[in-house]
């Protein structure tokens, strides 16, 4: 196994955490099978974790964001209770042109945008997100464009997706597939107007509604939530300061005199019906889930009071990522439809983030959500697991342990479960002092019991974003 100070094809920066130890890129696309499993993979598991994850082929130019790295896709492939892993690059257009180049071409967020680069200031990384429909494993990034095609199961980048020429614009990390209907809604974001557009792909992939949404200026999105009836959209007061906009530079403010909204629109319907639902100031990364009860929405997300600080103090350790300050809690907000109030609840007062639920329930009530636990450190770091049950208000953690640190952790139902918790919580570790990553999977019953079985890693996986838990059964129906 690598050193974990291993430079990965570039110098890394000393003085940045985010390309140091645990957070270092990897340099080498592996393939290792048969790995070592300590404990027993359950019968009842059979797929593919993926998880995406910044990592830098070149030395960055100019200062570097953890949102900057290139994309790569680190893989375990589960079937009868053996394990294979793979990573790969996901190889973009703008991976290849730095290929080519020998060195990195593109500056991040960090740097003034340079706007004659070919298909825009920032290179597009597929880093972000990992999401499944219709047959095709999609690559996505958090400022939008185009989508990434991947093969399962050796990862390889089949290029840009635009579903077949029907996206109007781009489409941004974090859609939502209704399992009932297999229809994908997604939503992308501009700096032009419009700033907002909201589409729907239909169970083969097919796009079938594409429509602007109006707001008073451009925003910094990032996820969205359905219902079985309706899309959740945002308008929420970060954004790139306007001023220094005009003048080709990028700065993120976030505006507390300004009200959030949340957007409740038809699955189907036209922009201009939106209707909006005005919130104190907040920002949220990531919902976990939304449903109709009588003349309410239901929300559940992780809402941040402050996430870009005018202070540079932290007495309190709150993991930053530069500009950026991540304090999330969990929290329900109920839209009233009919007299058009709004409640907010906070239901924990431990911070935590990239939640996931059992997808087989998006839109619908649902009881339980799995949120990694966010360490009071300085860099973004999840030191434990925590279920928890959102209508009686209990919880369960299993904490990793010192310097064990884990990630987001996918649902993979049980093959022929039925109970909402009846699968199981799949998650890539890194222990710090061991220099050793692994993929843990437990039990969504009983996580406070710890792990039913560990995979061994045969190399370091960094610390990473978000993943996506494709069964065998969509693996055989996968469209190449």
């Amino acid at each position: 196994m690598e050193p974990v100070n291993m430079q990965a094809a570039t110098t890394v920066a000393e003085d940045n955490p985010y390309l140091q130890g645990k957070f270092a890129p990897v340099s080498n696309e592996i393939t290792a099978e048969n790995l070592e499993v300590r404990g027993e993979l359950p019968a009842d598991l059979s797929g593919i974790f993926l998880r995406n994850s910044p990592n830098p082929k070149h030395a960055p130019k100019g200062r570097y964001h953890w949102f900057d790295g290139d994309g790569m896709i680190h893989a375990v492939h589960i079937r009868d209770g053996k394990a294979t892993y793979r990573n790969r690059y996901v190889r973009t257009r703008g991976f290849e042109r730095e290929e080519a180049a020998g060195e990195a071409v593109y500056t991040g967020i960090m740097e003034r945008p340079d706007f004659t680069q070919p298909g825009g200031p920032f290179k597009n990384t597929g880093n972000t997100d990992l999401h499944y429909h219709a047959g095709k494993l999609l690559a996505l990034w958090w400022l939008g464009g185009k989508a990434h095609r991947l093969r399962l199961p050796d990862l390889e980048t089949l290029g840009e997706w635009d579903f077949c020429g029907q996206l109007s614009r781009g489409i941004a990390s974090h859609p939502k597939t209704d399992p009932r209907t297999g229809e994908m809604m997604f939503f992308d974001f501009s700096v032009l107007p419009p700033f907002m557009t909201y589409g729907v792909a239909n169970a083969a992939g097919e796009i079938t509604h594409q429509t602007p949404i109006e707001l008073p200026g451009a925003r910094l999105q990032h996820d969205i939530a359905i219902t079985e009836n309706y899309t959740l959209l945002f308008d929420m007061p970060m954004f790139w300061d306007p001023e220094l906009l005009v003048q080709g530079k990028t700065k993120v403010v976030f505006d507390r005199s300004m009200p959030a909204r949340i957007g409740v629109i038809g699955r189907h319907a036209p922009g201009d019906t939106i209707r909006w639902f005005d919130t104190g100031a907040f920002y949220m990364y990531h919902t976990i889930n939304a449903w109709e009860e009588g003349d309410e929405i239901v929300l559940v997300g992780c809402r941040i009071d402050d996430p870009v600080p005018a202070s540079r103090e932290n007495p309190k350790r709150i993991p930053r990522l530069n500009f950026l300050q991540l304090d999330p809690y969990l929290t329900r907000w109920r839209l009233n439809l009919k007299t058009g109030l709004v409640k907010e609840e906070q239901l924990d007062d431990v911070p935590s983030e990239f939640p996931r639920t059992n997808d087989s329930l998006l839109g619908i009530r649902q009881r339980f959500s799995y949120n990694p636990r966010i360490a009071r450190a300085p860099q973004l770091l999840f030191d434990g697991l925590i279920k928890y049950d959102t209508e009686n208000g209990d919880s369960s953690t299993w904490a990793y342990g010192e310097k064990r640190w884990g990630g987001e952790a996918s649902f993979a139902p049980a093959i022929g479960g039925s109970a909402e918790d009846d699968g199981y919580l799949i998650t890539f570790l890194y222990d710090e002092g061991r220099n050793q990553s692994e993929l843990l999977v437990m039990d969504a019953r009983d996580l406070a019991a710890g792990p039913v079985a560990t995979i061994i890693i045969p190399q370091r996986v960094p610390i990473g974003y978000h993943t996506q838990w494709v069964s065998e059964a969509e693996l055989a129906a996968q469209v190449v």
